[in-house]
């Protein structure tokens, strides 16, 4: 007898933008997992617009109850970038989705992760999406949440440095807040494997092409035309990059691999640090790709860490797309 996959409990911290949307669908038309909270983020777009954008992606998933809360406006310190050129002034490609002011908690972003984690420890999964620093100050109030939540996953980071001669995306996650990484990768946790990094050195080799994005559109359906609407968006910064009208799949990657840990093929379990070297800040685990250490100084290590190195990606995509033309709102 078969037994009926785990239903994850996910409390996604997201600055909603276009791959957010498309992780956030994913999500919820997965038997794998519930939604059990929002909580928004600066980054991909103002955190105003990131809570009408992930109020918008709800409604249209069927999930408006759904707790929805708003976060962090900037990093720790200095200021916010914000990824207009790629998401839009409106982080869905300023394609004129009506996106009323949402209801939302009277928590914010950090206190409702850690009001969660109190009431059920053990049973909420957070993925993390955007920069780090709704995580960051939620930690500041509980050092011991990373002991009450089950697992984070980020989408940032990274596995093993490169080989010589390679060079990685810019880690926008991680960049717009460096501090905040420090606070949770410096976190005390009960396990290497309880902060997962899903980051831009295998996001970026996942990519979605035009002829994918025709069959979400032929699908004729709600989820289908906006996935394939908000793909047309995020090609027309990509095509500027690759010359080819694609996109990799950043965030929906990272949500899958959360529910679904076996597209993992390669993972990674190392100290991890941040580092910048004064233009990239990146949070990462320190290993050159012969599991040797980096010629770095040893105190900048800090608790060990895992990282997916590699995925199955034709079963990722085929699930991913297969999903988002055919999903129906709950």
């Amino acid at each position: 007898m078969t037994e009926t996959p785990e239903r994850r409990q996910v409390i996604v911290d997201t600055d909603t933008g276009l791959d957010d949307a498309l992780a956030l669908l994913h999500l919820a038309g997965s038997p794998r997992a519930d939604i059990a909270a929002v909580t928004t983020v600066y980054g991909n777009c103002h955190v105003e617009d990131s809570l009408r954008n992930a109020a918008h992606v709800l409604r249209l998933a069927g999930l408006a109850d759904v707790p929805l809360s708003r976060g962090a406006a900037g990093p720790l310190r200095g200021e916010a970038h914000i990824a207009g050129y790629v998401h839009g002034d409106d982080g869905l490609g300023d394609l004129g989705f009506e996106r009323p002011d949402p209801r939302t908690t009277q928590r914010t972003a950090a206190q409702q992760i850690v009001a969660l984690a109190d009431e059920a420890p053990g049973r909420y999964d957070v993925l993390a999406l955007g920069p780090l620093t709704n995580l960051a100050l939620a930690l500041r109030e509980d050092p011991d949440l990373l002991f009450k939540v089950r697992s984070v996953t980020i989408m940032g980071g990274s596995g093993p440095y490169q080989p010589l001669g390679r060079s990685l995306m810019i880690d926008a996650n991680i960049q717009n807040d460096g501090d905040a990484a420090h606070v949770l990768f410096s976190a005390a946790r009960p396990a290497d494997d309880t902060v997962t990094m899903v980051g831009v050195d295998v996001t970026g080799t996942v990519v979605l092409d035009e002829a994918m994005t025709s069959s979400l559109r032929h699908a004729g359906t709600a989820w289908g035309t906006f996935a394939a609407d908000i793909l047309d968006a995020y090609y027309r910064f990509y095509v500027h990059e690759w010359g080819r009208r694609v996109a990799p799949v950043h965030d929906p990657l990272a949500a899958a691999v959360l529910i679904h840990p076996e597209l993992v093929t390669r993972r990674v379990s190392a100290p991890a640090a941040v580092t910048s070297n004064g233009f990239a800040t990146r949070a990462r685990l320190l290993e050159l790709p012969d599991g040797t250490p980096p010629a770095l100084p040893r105190e900048i290590a800090l608790a060990p860490a895992t990282a997916v190195t590699d995925v199955d990606r034709d079963a990722f995509l085929a699930e991913f797309v297969t999903g988002l033309a055919h999903g129906v709102a709950r």
